[in-house]
């Protein structure tokens, strides 16, 4: 199956999609606005040491002074032996090399370390500690084994006095693909450290790379086959960072010039919009339901139009096993992540639920997110989790809608009404107007004057003045105004 990446370069905005097939499987999105300062290295200056806080505030050339605490310094486990002064590790004027571990907030300003980190995609390089360990989020016990003998081997002969990490990610790597990243890691830090000689204090040493460029470095653990980028400058930058940092890929990356937005390749710009939608069509008839919530995402699966040719279990099982493929690429398409609670369509037969949990965890191998799939619960709902590695999709792209807040529905042209009347009700309790004006979207005053237009002139009747209407055609359908005049 050919596999490739398209960069789409915008002013404020990159977007990058990995097409497998000839069928988009994943998008990612960078914005300038949204992209934050954690991981990023500084050479500071300390402005002002806080003995009686542990600590020191540190300029960074940004529009606040940083905080570093003692304990980003040399490490929280001291076996048991106090910290020690924060005056005998620093002094107003003194240089430090630090990375942000989080952005400022409000007026606080970012939290320091200068026990540095750069992360690849299978590991974590830790240039001032020497040590090797392996994610506690990797449980299996032969796993960590495994991934442990693996860097102890190669680690001494690429990075002999630094520390590495296994990540989560790490989990079912081969030592080709391990080797491979530890060497892109000590080239970045041997250039990292260079540029660290020549900073001035107040200036950023190393930020995380951007998304045109990261692409090398997360995705090209599959079988990529070429990366085409629609800008002839960012194409020709992403070519020399690659021929010294993942010469392998070098000859892969090219310049798209084609008349046709990039993205419309392969349909990717129709696919991005769609995958915004809650409803997915399957080429079946059916459809799922795809809702995203702050605790969960529900999806469920419905066969539509789809009748089959044999019987309702074979309806129902063909359709089921078109969802599972189906969910496994959506879920990665909007990178939907955490608790996932799937409703398959009611199976009678066992072996039709095991046949459809087989390719559900089969066509989700192919993720490289972690996940985990439950077999079916006794209401008959499959549960799995899969690893948050960045916002989705639909976070980064849309927000709340206006009209509903959320909630996915809009109250009815009549509840409206009803509400109008009782909000009459209560001015006419609190002031004593001549006549009242409503001012509501051109549904709902539509609706006042002919099917509420009798219980509109009871109102006007029992309050003994008069109510005029006035349509808004800016006003959403539950927006209304009731003014006294």
């Amino acid at each position: 199956m050919s596999t490739e990446i398209l960069v789409n370069i915008g002013p404020q905005e990159t977007r990058v999609a990995l097409v497998e097939g000839g069928a988009t499987q994943e998008i990612y999105v960078q914005r300038a606005q949204r992209h934050g300062l954690v991981g990023n290295i500084y050479k500071g200056t300390v402005v002002r040491v806080l003995p009686g806080m542990q600590a020191a505030f540190v300029d960074l050339g940004l529009d606040r002074t940083a905080f570093l605490h003692v304990a980003d310094m040399i490490g929280a486990d001291q076996n048991g032996q106090p910290l020690p002064p924060v005056e005998r590790l620093l002094h107003e004027g003194k240089e430090v090399l630090v990375q942000i571990l989080k952005d400022p907030m409000g007026t606080k300003g970012a939290r320091l370390t200068t026990l540095l980190s750069i992360p690849s995609r299978y590991l974590v390089l830790m240039p001032f500690e020497k040590h090797v360990g392996v994610s506690a989020r990797i449980e299996d016990d032969a796993e960590r084994a495994r991934l442990k003998v693996i860097l102890e081997k190669i680690v001494p002969d690429l990075s002999p006095n630094w520390g590495v990490i296994a990540r989560t990610a790490a989990e079912g790597a081969d030592e080709e693909a391990l080797h491979a990243d530890l060497g892109f890691l000590t080239r970045l830090w041997v250039s990292v450290n260079q540029q660290t000689q020549f900073a001035k204090p107040g200036h950023l040493v190393h930020g995380d790379l951007p998304l045109s460029m990261r692409v090398l470095r997360d995705l090209l653990g599959t079988a990529v086959e070429r990366i085409r980028i629609d800008n002839v400058e960012e194409a020709r930058r992403v070519q020399q960072f690659a021929k010294v940092f993942v010469p392998s890929a070098a000859a892969k990356i090219e310049a798209y010039t084609g008349h046709a937005p990039i993205f419309d390749l392969y349909g990717v710009e129709d696919e991005l919009n769609r995958a915004l939608d809650r409803k997915v069509d399957l080429k079946s008839g059916g459809h799922l339901i795809i809702d995203q919530t702050e605790a969960m995402t529900t999806i469920d699966i419905n066969t539509g139009a789809f009748t089959g040719h044999r019987n309702l279990e074979e309806t129902i099982l063909k359709t089921n096993l078109e969802a599972a493929g189906t969910i496994a690429r959506q879920l990665r398409l909007r990178n939907l992540g955490g608790i996932i609670i799937i409703d398959f369509i009611d199976m009678k037969l066992d072996e039709h639920r095991t046949q459809v949990l087989r390719t559900l965890e089969k066509e989700i191998a192919r993720d490289s997110a972690r996940t985990h799939v439950y077999p079916f619960s006794p209401l008959g709902l499959v549960e799995m989790t899969r690893k948050r590695t960045r916002e989705s999709l639909g976070h980064i792209l849309c927000e709340p809608c206006p009209t509903c807040e959320g909630r996915g529905v809009v109250k009815t042209v009549e509840t409206i009404c009803h509400e109008i009347a009782r909000e009459v009700q209560r001015a006419a309790r609190m002031y004593e107007p001549k006549a009242f004006l409503v001012l509501a979207s051109p549904k709902v005053i539509e609706r006042l004057q002919e099917e509420q237009s009798g219980g509109l002139a009871e109102l006007e009747a029992s309050l003994k003045r008069p109510i005029k209407l006035q349509p808004e055609s800016h006003y959403s359908q539950e927006t209304f105004d009731v003014v006294p005049v």
